[in-house]
């Protein structure tokens, strides 16, 4: 079953396009598919890992892999749900918080390819995020499981460049509550879901305290100023849109046009897209 994993992987990933992925394409390049760095990239897992996954000596994925090589490879409803059969795995059910990029949220994305954007599944878990976003929040190609949802990394983890005054935390706070308790209203068998909000519970006194005093909120725009380790503070628009059927969180970040924040933006954004792609 993983050579029949690996052979997929490998067939399907020769057939996306990298423009279509917004990938830079050249002369040099002699396939017309996407590179195995450049899936590792989009699907945020090391090339280490996707090599051995693809040469068939990776045993058992887990769902979060499959899905995220199932979105970075644009796959079909029909097709992701092969590829999570030949993991071994039950293709996502409708009891469980949808991560699939629909093909019109990634060309949103594509037409968004000079703004910093990213997309999170319902339970604040990172799913994908453009070139420009990572430049600005920092690369999140190497983070791990709980490490990509926004909530566990606010409350157990390393919190994120957004700076935060008491008043803005404890609102921010309450916003990320309320949609995580959202989330396990609409998707109570998920259980991935379950096992954040066991984590969470456990772990941190401060998300214990807001959960069960029942505290609501929704996390929606914002003016965030981002403390970027290169170009100082940015101050920015944060809009976050959700797709209507999926849950799918949009969050957009955007400058006064002409401002000295936009220019930062912008600087930041050509710095960081090298290094991503150097």
């Amino acid at each position: 079953m993983e050579a029949e994993f690996g052979q997929a992987v490998r067939r399907w990933r020769d057939r996306v396009p990298p423009e279509a992925a917004g990938l830079p394409t050249g002369r040099s390049r002699r396939a017309a598919g996407l590179r195995r760095e450049e899936l590792a990239l989009l699907a945020g897992i090391s090339v280490d890992y996707l090599t051995r996954l693809e040469q068939g000596r990776a045993a058992h994925p887990s769902a979060q892999v499959v899905t995220a090589l199932a979105r970075a490879l644009r796959l079909s409803g029909a097709e992701r749900d092969h590829l999570h059969r030949l993991a071994g795995l039950a293709p996502p059910g409708p009891q469980t918080m949808p991560t699939e990029v629909t093909p019109s949220v990634q060309r949103l994305l594509d037409r968004l390819a000079g703004t910093p954007v990213a997309v999170y599944d319902a339970a604040w878990t990172l799913l994908v995020a453009n070139p420009p976003y990572a430049a600005l929040m920092g690369d999140p190609s190497g983070w791990r499981a709980e490490e990509r949802n926004g909530v566990w990394r606010h409350f157990l983890g390393p919190g994120s460049r957004v700076r935060l005054g008491p008043e803005e935390r404890r609102g921010f706070e309450a916003a990320l509550v309320g949609d995580l308790r959202s989330a396990a209203a609409h998707y109570p068998a998920d259980p991935r879901l379950g096992r954040l909000l066991a984590d969470l519970r456990a772990h941190s006194p401060r998300f214990a305290e807001l959960w069960d005093a029942g505290t609501v909120g929704r996390h929606a725009a914002a003016r965030k100023t981002v403390d970027h380790p290169h170009v100082g503070p940015v101050t920015l628009d944060c809009d976050v849109l959700t797709v209507a059927g999926s849950d799918l969180r949009i969050m957009v970040y955007t400058a006064e046009p002409g401002s000295p924040d936009a220019e930062r933006l912008a600087l930041l954004t050509v710095l960081g897209t090298q290094s991503l792609r150097g």
